[in-house]
C-alpha cells in the first residue's frame, strides 16, 4: 500500500525545519560543515544530511552539536522538536504486528491518562461509542487491509473494554460527528440501527456531549479529516498507513480552534436526536427498498 504523501510531506518538513535550526547554530558559531564534522569526529556528509533533512539526528548528536557550537542553551528546545518528530508518525504496519487487539490496548492506555477527550469524525463513529457489531465491521475492514483477520474477535473485545473509561468519574467527553457518519454503509443496516440507538443512549450520560453537524451546514472549516484532542497535550490523526501524533503547542492550539469551530456548527440534545432518528428512518427505507423484488 502506498504511503500517505501528505503525511510524509509533513514529516519531511519537520525534519527540514530541525536541520535548518541546527545549521543556523553552526553558522552563528562561525563554523563550516567540515569544521563541525572534524570537531565531532564525524564524516562531513553527516552534517550535510542532518542539515538538509536527509538524516534524523540522535539525542547525543543534538547535544554534541550544540556543545560544539556554543549553544547549549538550545539543547532542550531542539530535543523537544526531535522527540515530536520521532513520535508524530507511528506507522500502522509496525503497530499491527502485535495484532489488532494490541493496538486497541495501546489506545486504551492513552485514553485512561486523559481527563478531557474531544473527538471530531466525518466518516465513522468514534471507537469509544461503537457497538460490537459496528466495531466488528470496522475492524474487519482494517484486517482486510493489513491481513490480520485472526484476532478480530479479540480486537472487538478490547475496543469494548476501552469504553469503561466513559463511566469513570472525573472525565469528560465531547464528540462531534458529521451527519454523513450516520449514513455511510460501513456495516450491515441492522448493525447501524443498533449503533444509532447506542449513540442516543450514550448521549444521555452526564459527562458525554454528542453533537451532530447537519448536511446543510455551511462549514467555516472543511471537515478534511477526523482527529482526537487528548486534554491539551496531544492530537491524534489516523490515516490509512499511519497514526499522526501532534504534540507541539502551536499544533494543539490549531486543532483546538478547529474542534471549537466544528462544535459550534453541531446540533445537540433534542436537535441531535432528531438527526439520529432521521438517519435511522433513512437506513430502514434504504434497506426495505433493497429487499423488494
Amino acid at each position: 500500500m502506498p504511503r500517505n504523501t501528505s503525511i510524509n510531506a509533513d514529516i519531511r518538513d519537520a525534519r527540514n525545519e530541525l536541520g535548518a535550526r541546527l545549521r543556523e547554530l553552526r553558522r552563528a558559531a562561525g563554523l563550516n560543515g567540515q569544521q563541525l564534522a572534524d570537531a565531532l569526529s564525524w564524516q562531513g556528509s553527516k552534517v550535510s544530511k542532518i542539515e538538509h533533512g536527509n538524516q534524523t539526528p540522535t539525542d547525543d548528536d543534538v547535544r554534541a552539536w550544540c556543545r560544539t557550537a556554543g549553544a547549549e542553551q538550545e539543547v532542550e528546545s531542539l530535543l523537544a522538536d526531535l522527540h515530536t518528530l520521532e513520535t508524530r508518525h507511528a506507522e500502522w504496519q509496525r503497530q499491527v504486528r502485535g495484532g489488532l487487539a494490541r493496538v486497541q490496548e495501546s489506545v486504551a492506555q492513552r485514553e485512561s491518562a486523559t481527563r478531557i477527550l474531544r473527538t471530531f469524525q466525518s466518516t465513522f463513529v468514534p471507537g469509544l461509542l461503537q457497538t460490537p457489531g459496528y466495531a466488528r465491521a470496522r475492524l474487519e475492514q482494517s484486517a482486510n487491509v493489513w491481513g490480520r483477520r485472526a484476532d478480530v474477535n479479540e480486537a472487538v473485545a478490547a475496543r469494548m473494554a476501552r469504553q469503561a473509561v466513559l463511566y469513570e468519574p472525573g472525565r469528560g467527553f465531547h464528540f462531534v460527528i458529521a451527519e454523513s457518519v450516520l449514513l455511510f454503509a460501513l456495516c450491515p443496516p441492522e448493525a447501524m440501527l443498533a449503533q444509532i440507538d447506542r449513540l442516543m443512549s450514550l448521549a444521555m450520560l452526564s459527562n458525554v456531549r454528542l453533537g451532530v453537524i447537519p448536511f446543510d451546514t455551511s462549514y467555516v472549516v472543511a471537515p478534511t479529516h477526523g482527529f482526537s484532542l487528548l486534554d491539551d497535550r496531544l492530537v491524534t490523526v489516523e490515516t490509512f498507513t499511519a497514526e499522526l501524533n501532534l504534540a507541539q503547542p502551536q499544533e494543539i492550539t490549531m486543532y483546538r480552534k478547529v474542534f471549537d469551530s466544528m462544535a459550534l456548527a453541531a446540533d445537540y440534545d433534542r436537535k441531535a436526536r432528531t438527526h439520529l432518528h432521521r438517519a435511522a428512518e433513512q437506513i430502514e427505507q434504504r434497506n426495505n427498498a433493497r429487499e423488494q423484488p
